[in-house]
């Protein structure tokens, strides 16, 4: 039978635990400059009119995105521009997920650095963006990953890979669908420069902590892929009205 005391005792380290997790978390959110907050929101801002007016973005379902708290959001992969197109669609700050090797290209370094990107070793097991990601969950933020792995060849959703369901069960948070179309028109894998074409991003119903802890991986997997299905079939049918 557990000793109460030590019982008490784990339960006061784990709160003094998520206490330092949000304080930290709050630490370096404020410890961005006013430049760094200015500049992120001018870029917003930038690329909000740019999506608007030559893409005629829309984005719907935004009642699903969460408040408060950290989230896994899971969006299918069209194309270059699918980061900023799923950030637009929150209105709270997204942490992106970037290849190692794309912190050593000129200018865009720069940028990935500057949006706080977490490095993803796609050589090796990844362990520290594994490590980073958790932490800035457990720190109540939200963090963008695509499971489908890759950018779809032919703009339909494929299969997803099961790594999220390590995070989402590790952070204890929950999973937001997105679904993106018209993003493979305007920048398909296959084609250097973009061009315009009409995209819609639909925030769809979490799939929240409990249905989490009751499901094995592959009810999850099958799960968060008919929320994605049914997000882009829905913004398909609205795209076409």
């Amino acid at each position: 039978m557990p000793d109460p005391e030590t019982t008490v005792d784990t339960e006061t380290q784990r709160r003094d635990e998520r206490r330092r997790s949000k304080k930290s978390g709050g630490d370096r959110a404020s410890q961005r400059s006013w430049f760094q907050r200015l500049a992120y929101s001018a870029l917003r801002v930038f690329s909000r009119l740019v999506g608007v007016l030559l893409f005629g973005l829309r984005v719907e379902g935004r009642q699903n995105a969460p408040e408060t708290g950290g989230a896994l959001v899971c969006s299918n992969h069209q194309s270059f521009f699918d980061p900023v197109l799923v950030g637009l669609a929150f209105d709270r700050r997204l942490n992106y997920m970037a290849r190692k090797s794309l912190f050593r290209v000129p200018v865009l370094k720069q940028l990935i650095v500057f949006l706080n990107a977490i490095p993803l070793d796609r050589s090796g097991a990844g362990i520290e963006g594994i490590k980073e990601t958790l932490k800035r969950l457990r720190r109540d933020e939200l963090v963008l990953i695509f499971p489908e792995g890759t950018r779809t060849r032919d703009g339909e959703l494929n299969a997803l890979k099961p790594g999220f369901c390590v995070l989402a069960r590790r952070s204890k948070a929950p999973l937001v669908p997105v679904a993106i179309d018209g993003a493979y028109q305007a920048w398909p894998r296959s084609s250097k420069w973009p061009r315009l074409s009409k995209v819609r991003v639909r925030i769809g119903q979490p799939i929240e902590v409990e249905l989490i802890k009751q499901l094995s991986d592959e009810q999850l997997i099958a799960e968060l892929d008919r929320r994605l299905h049914e997000c882009f079939e829905q913004i398909r049918i609205s795209g076409s009205s």
